[in-house]
């Protein structure tokens, strides 16, 4: 094919107004990948462990830990002034409801943000960083069963083998010797730290269903700035649902108290909680940024893959216990999310031989790049 093989001719998706990766190059293609999984992978660890550096040092307000993971939206305003959307054609599709129904999804979206972090927080606040990562990856387990029921998406035998996998893996957890719990923190709280964790992965996978299902019945578009007005406004409304639960709940009362008796002196109490408000918003950059260059599967499996790695940056950081049962949890984790992006893998080779012809030219520009050699 003249050309096609010094740039990535497929998935510019021009018919939705996106930036025009299709004039990229494909080493320009392949960096733009690379720092976005590097912006995930790095902003979820550092995110994770300076939060269980929090409660550490003797932070213990469950809702500072929630508002620190939308408030620092701000920063998404910079990937959205920079990379602007070109304008739409007149040919293309708009929503047909109203701003008020607009609003009202962001708003209901941004609260169960809000509540979902919560669950994070509770349950990083009674488990160790490595047990509660490890936790954390089964959301790409429920992510397939919302996706079969929510996005019609299809459940092969590889991807029932992620869900089996994933889940066992979470059951070894479950019945560990609990030899990692933060000091003092009883059996009842390490149970409790447990099921919260299960149930913000759960309730993650299934905002993961709903917004996708939001693109495709209510914005009906999905353009680089759509992606990130929907990341900024639903934070927006998650941090103040998190603002209004800080001052109703007293909290507030305690932080100058948390700062003042916080191990490593005040300075970093405020160091620690702005570092992960940022490294929050990083990830949340990686995130998008996926979803626009590859797709929002392939941003959810190296979401849960840097869930699969931060046990190893907890062992160096807080020298976390691996014994045999998280080890071989860890394992069964990697192993679940090989064979779910196997089946990825699959899945493309599939449509690439749909969208060729007999010469073998690419009719289709929806086919994901990352596969094209």
């Amino acid at each position: 094919m003249p050309d096609s093989e010094d740039s990535i001719a497929v998935n510019n998706r021009t018919r939705s107004g996106l930036l025009p990766l299709g004039k990229l190059k494909r080493w320009q293609w392949w960096i733009l990948v690379a720092v976005n999984i590097s912006f995930l992978i790095i902003g979820q660890i550092v995110a994770v462990l300076l939060g269980r550096f929090y409660y550490d040092q003797g932070g213990n307000s469950k809702w500072m830990a929630t508002l620190v993971q939308t408030i620092g939206f701000p920063i998404l305003f910079v990937p959205y002034i920079l990379f602007p959307s070109p304008k739409e054609s007149s040919t293309t599709t708009t929503t047909s409801f109203s701003l008020p129904v607009i609003l009202s999804m962001y708003i209901v979206l941004g609260a169960v943000i809000a509540g979902d972090n919560m669950l994070y927080s509770v349950g990083l606040l009674y488990l160790s960083a490595s047990t509660y990562s490890l936790i954390c990856a089964t959301q790409l387990a429920f992510n397939a069963m919302f996706s079969y029921y929510i996005n019609s998406q299809k459940f092969t035998a590889l991807i029932f083998n992620s869900v089996v996998v994933l889940s066992l893996s979470a059951s070894l957890l479950a019945v560990n010797d609990d030899s990692d719990k933060p000091s003092g923190v009883t059996n009842a709280k390490y149970a409790l730290g447990f099921v919260a964790t299960l149930c913000a992965s759960a309730l993650y996978a299934l905002l993961l269903s709903v917004m996708q299902l939001s693109f495709q019945k209510v914005i009906k578009k999905e353009t680089f700035s759509v992606v990130i007005e929907l990341s900024i406004y639903t934070s927006f409304f998650a941090t103040c649902v998190s603002t209004i639960g800080l001052f109703a709940s007293g909290e507030w009362k305690t932080l100058g108290g948390e700062m003042d008796g916080f191990g490593k002196g005040s300075v970093s109490y405020v160091m620690t909680l702005v570092g992960t408000a940022v490294a929050w918003q990083v990830c949340s950059v990686g995130v998008v940024g996926l979803v626009f260059v590859v797709s929002s599967l392939f941003s959810n499996v190296i979401s849960t893959l840097s869930l699969a790695l931060t046990p190893l940056a907890a062992v160096v950081v807080f020298h976390d216990k691996m014994n045999g049962v998280k080890i071989i949890a860890m394992l069964m984790g990697l192993w679940g999310f090989c064979t779910y992006i196997y089946q990825n893998y699959l899945d493309d080779i599939d449509a690439k031989k749909e969208q060729t012809d007999g010469t073998g030219a690419v009719l289709s520009e929806a086919c994901t790049p990352l596969l094209v050699e």
